[in-house]
């Protein structure tokens, strides 16, 4: 009897022995990922987290068949996040639909990266951001950090339990339109315009980094807008740089958070890499223009400012 009661005991005390460094591990996963990056250390150590979904958004075509990061789905930037039918983000019911299907849940802590320095996955958690869902995070340095750092990949597809996930509501200050910009341009909003495409688009030498096929009739910048690359606000292994590096980088612009910011691009993906850097690092009030140069460079009757002197595009 007193063996079996010994055993019991000992039992017992393993039992609450585990839940405690579960319940360890589960707070420091939870500290780990109190802000709107993580860390690839974090995320491999939290991989079979079951509170945790892995969303890849990439834009080069097949990255992610050849091997994405274990448990991640893969979102298309422009069949899942854009409607198929108008120019638009997907519909509240679509996106519902896609983040039900990979399994998330309203307590998931969602981890999204990519390619190309994250650009695609920045869109996405903007896309995240409009419809209001919590705990979004960004590997920092995305694809091209994990990658570089032999972490583990898979090329299994990931079955995840489907849900029913609702958006609780939409938050539509976070993107700015057409009627926005040229308000700035004229003089009747007051907010910072910010131009992250190279100095060759901005001054209107190019219409578009070379390879790109959307394009727009004029070149040139939104009067107003201040150029920084969205290049500048990363570190040579893909990661943001630090807040007190950021601040003094948008300062140097006129960018100090006192009056509000749009932030725009060619079609609204790096420009939403900026978006993310002054809104979720830097606490700023900033709307993304998705539509960005190639709406307002086709529009008709709006100011464009073009230091390069090309009228049309290509002369």
């Amino acid at each position: 009897m007193t063996t079996w009661r010994g055993s019991l005991f000992k039992a017992l005390l393993a039992a609450v022995g585990g839940l405690m460094v579960a319940g360890s591990a589960a707070a420091q996963a939870a500290a780990g990922a109190a802000g709107p990056l993580v860390t690839t250390d974090w995320l491999e150590a939290n991989l079979k987290n079951p509170k945790i979904r892995i969303v890849e958004v990439s834009v080069n075509p097949g990255v992610f068949e050849k091997g994405h990061i274990p448990g991640a789905v893969n979102f298309s930037w422009h069949q899942d996040l854009n409607d198929r039918v108008r120019r638009d983000i997907v519909s509240k019911e679509g996106f519902e639909k896609l983040l039900s299907s990979a399994g998330v849940a309203p307590d998931s802590t969602v981890v999204i990266y990519g390619d190309t320095n994250n650009w695609f996955a920045a869109w996405a958690a903007w896309v995240f951001d409009v419809y209001n869902v919590n705990n979004v995070k960004l590997l920092d340095g995305g694809r091209k950090k994990w990658e570089a750092e032999n972490r583990p990949l898979d090329t299994r597809v990931s079955t995840l339990q489907p849900t029913a996930y609702k958006v609780t509501a939409v938050n539509t200050q976070l993107r700015a339109g057409l009627v926005d910009a040229v308000a700035v341009a004229n003089g009747k909003l007051d907010a910072r315009l910010v131009d992250i495409r190279s100095p060759d688009e901005y001054s209107g030498k190019v219409v578009a980094p070379q390879g790109f096929t959307e394009l727009a009739v004029r070149a040139g910048h939104i009067p107003g807008a201040v150029n920084v690359p969205w290049s500048r606000a990363v570190n040579a292994d893909g990661t943001f740089k630090s807040v007190p590096e950021l601040k003094a980088l948008y300062a140097s612009v006129g960018i100090d958070g006192s009056k509000p910011v749009i932030t725009y691009c060619r079609i609204g993906e790096r420009s939403s890499h900026t978006w993310f850097a002054l809104k979720k690092l830097l606490a700023y009030d900033v709307r993304n223009y998705d539509g960005s140069w190639t709406e307002y460079g086709n529009s008709v009757g709006v100011p464009v400012n073009n230091p390069s002197g090309t009228v049309w595009t290509g002369s």
